[in-house]
């Protein structure tokens, strides 16, 4: 039986540039965050409706909201809530050895195309994953589909905390193809079981912590 294979998706050239907002916006809303929802509104609107109405959307309410409680708001999401994890690899394996395998694989993925991330961050964050594929389109399209049921199910969870980042998370989610059947079966899977809850194996790399500002530069 020929074993079936997943392409990931054709990039178009606007890609790369709603990658870099999207990991832009959701990294911690630090010092620089106004000048990131500046650039993103500047960026949007030449990005097709469907990926950049939701980025208008978010960047609307950002703009209105005081840094300190938007950063506030930031941290009782991502950091407090485990159902909105950031943290792509762990809607598939929870906090297991399958687990540390999969970000061992992200950081070599990473390291091939000449990246090296700081000791102190976790290569399967969103904002770290749209960063990379903002730089390696081909590469970063293919990591965005390979964890799409887990970027659905975070899309899914902010969106029913009625949070300011799920706009992000639609946009995000509009640069990928739609969900073909096995995908969306992954998502309704993931979504019933939750994450397996074996809680070893995991080193070199501990349990999440979630980081004031998980965003990389790029290839260092």
């Amino acid at each position: 039986m020929r074993r079936k294979t997943t392409r990931p998706p054709r990039t178009k050239p606007w890609h790369p540039y709603a990658w870099q907002i999207q990991s832009l916006l959701l990294g911690y809303p630090d010092e620089r965050f106004e000048q990131h929802l500046a650039l993103a509104g500047r960026v949007a609107a030449a990005l097709p409706d469907p990926v950049a109405r939701p980025l208008f959307r978010f960047t609307a309410h950002a703009g209105r909201t005081a840094s300190a409680d938007l950063a506030t708001a930031y941290v009782e999401t991502f950091d407090h809530r485990k159902r909105c994890c950031p943290y792509l690899t762990y809607y598939a394996h929870g906090d297991t050895r399958k687990r540390g395998l999969a970000l061992l694989r992200l950081k070599q993925t990473y390291g091939a195309a000449g990246w090296r991330l700081g000791d102190d961050e976790l290569p399967d964050h969103l904002a770290v994953v749209l960063e990379f594929a903002a730089t390696e389109p081909g590469a970063g399209a293919g990591l965005l589909t390979e964890h799409r049921a887990g970027l659905e199910l975070l899309r899914l969870a902010l969106t029913d905390d009625g949070s300011p980042w799920a706009p992000v998370l639609d946009s995000v989610s509009a640069t990928l193809p739609a969900l073909a059947g096995d995908e969306r079966e992954a998502v309704l899977r993931l979504a019933a079981q939750g994450p397996p809850e074996e809680q070893v194996g995991l080193d070199p790399y501990a349990s999440p912590v979630f980081l004031p500002d998980p965003v990389v530069g790029g290839p260092r």
